[in-house]
């Protein structure tokens, strides 16, 4: 998979923009404008919503970045499902107002990926983990450290978009997927990984620093 260029704008938001462009524009057209106002206001959403900003990436091959903008709410030692091994657990909660483009944690090949169906509960939840529809990637660095790095759709999340499979190559803030409106992210790393941040901090993809790898 080739780099995104950054638009701007997420080209997954380009059908929702322009539907609600165009009947915004004909409602505006055929009555008065305070009708049309509810769908401006749905398109001035799909913008913010589907935005897809240029980051800086900080730090260096042992730094693990954030994969979503957004709130920690989870640090913890677990099991990590996917991998059947001990792992410090990592998770990133977005809301509707966050950016949702998913980046690369760090520099890594895909050894696997695995999609399993399951509920929309909230994704601020813990059991969102277990219970939700999720798509998971095993990331193998060249130093063999294993980061397990899973989309987990929310409450009114109803889409997991992930464009990498088993054998890809990603690069520290690299985009490889979307999750549409509200999700989260899980992150299972080593269990000695030096955690960055606090339960309740605020996120940004591909700029913040979680962790650093031993």
């Amino acid at each position: 998979m080739s780099n995104y260029p950054h638009p701007l704008i997420a080209r997954e938001g380009w059908p929702f923009i322009g539907i609600t462009f165009g009947f915004a524009m004909m409602v505006n057209g055929a009555a008065d404008w305070t009708w049309a106002a509810p769908l401006w206001l749905a398109c001035l959403f799909c913008v913010q919503f589907f935005r897809d900003p240029p980051r800086p990436i900080p730090g260096d091959a042992k730094s693990v970045l954030s994969p979503a903008d957004g709130r920690i709410v989870a640090i913890q030692p677990m099991r990590d499902p996917w991998l059947q091994r001990d792992a410090l657990k990592v998770s990133v909660f977005m809301n509707v107002f966050n950016v949702h483009s998913n980046r690369s944690p760090v520099d890594g090949e895909v050894k696997q990926r695995w999609y399993h169906p399951g509920k929309f509960v909230n994704a601020d939840l813990d059991k969102a983990s277990t219970e939700n529809e999720r798509n998971a990637l095993w990331l193998q660095t060249a130093s063999g450290q294993d980061v397990t790095c899973v989309q987990v759709a929310g409450l009114i999340a109803r889409r997991i978009l992930c464009y990498v499979d088993a054998g890809s190559t990603l690069a520290r803030g690299q985009r490889y997927g979307f999750i549409r409106f509200g999700s989260r992210v899980d992150l299972y790393l080593p269990p000695d990984s030096r955690v960055k941040v606090t339960i309740g901090d605020k996120v940004r993809a591909s700029s913040t620093i979680l962790a650093e790898l031993q």
